[in-house]
């Protein structure tokens, strides 16, 4: 039980750390193109495990005992990132947050398909709450009478799918690598990707415009660092639905940053997903018993 509430501690402490990243990240879209912020977000997330493990082990412990797996985690990553970041720059920081919440969603069906953890009626329910949440935030004119919906509504369901499965990816090599080796490949193949699409979206940035990428780096890099120390804590299907505190750290960032302020079929469909994550969260009784 210890080691479940500091993985649910530590994913928490990511959720925070994640939001203040894409909080700068919206800010910095307005100077620079998306494919040059996720180099910087994943070279000196990378630099910084680098140097922290180099000081700390004095060596680097890349060797993973499956490469494949980690390269095919820190691409999802780069892609979810990609997503997200794009849709950024066309929708408010609470919506692209709270449409995201499908994927605690996703994890908790590919726990119970690839990992095989227990996901009772009870959690399939939650899943299926949460998902009409996810429809509701989406504002379907069919069911507000509004505009259609904007097309970048569909960026963050991508992302949601594609953390999903890196989500699952980080519970699996939890099993098979040590977890600094999986926070050192997490920005490796991911910074390699990125970096091929630099000669043809490089903008120079002034000195400290520079402090702004490494610092979007570092935060990143910091939590998920602490996503991988709270995976190997905990189960998939306990940490996912932890991810619906995020939108109270969005929507703050939201107001005070951008004087965004959700409206109402925002925080209905995040109250009806976090509705659905609290029934997919608590525990079965067989496990209390």
């Amino acid at each position: 039980m210890n080691g479940r509430l500091a993985g649910v501690a530590l994913q928490l402490a990511a959720l925070a750390v994640f939001v203040c990243m894409d909080t700068m990240l919206k800010l910095l879209t307005a100077q620079f193109a998306v494919p040059q912020l996720m180099w910087a977000r994943f070279l000196f997330s990378l630099l910084a495990a680098a140097l922290f493990f180099r000081l700390w082990l004095g060596r680097l412990p890349w060797r993973s005992r499956a490469p494949g797996l980690q390269a095919l985690r820190s691409l999802l990553l780069a892609g979810s990132n990609l997503l997200f970041s794009n849709a950024l720059v066309h929708l408010p920081l609470t919506d692209c947050t709270a449409i995201g919440f499908a994927s605690p969603l996703f994890t908790v069906a590919l726990a119970a398909v690839w990992l095989r953890e227990r996901v009772g009626p009870r959690r399939w329910l939650g899943v299926g709450i949460g998902l009409l949440g996810v429809l509701i935030a989406l504002r379907p004119p069919f069911l507000t009478g509004g505009a259609p919906v904007h097309w970048a509504a569909v960026l963050p369901l991508g992302t949601a799918a594609m953390f999903a499965v890196y989500q699952i990816l980080t519970r699996r090599l939890a099993t098979i690598d040590d977890p600094r080796t999986t926070i050192l490949h997490t920005g490796l193949a991911a910074s390699l990707a990125t970096s091929l699409a630099q000669p043809f979206v490089w903008t120079p940035p002034a000195l400290p415009e520079w402090g702004m990428l490494a610092a979007l780096g570092l935060l990143g890099g910091l939590g998920h660092g602490l996503l991988v120390l709270a995976y190997a804590r905990a189960p998939a299907s306990l940490l996912a639905p932890m991810s619906y505190t995020q939108l109270i750290w969005a929507s703050v960032a939201g107001v005070l940053v951008f004087a965004d302020w959700p409206d109402g079929w925002t925080l209905l469909g995040a109250g009806v997903i976090a509705l659905g994550g609290v029934l997919v969260a608590l525990p079965d009784r067989q496990a209390r018993g």
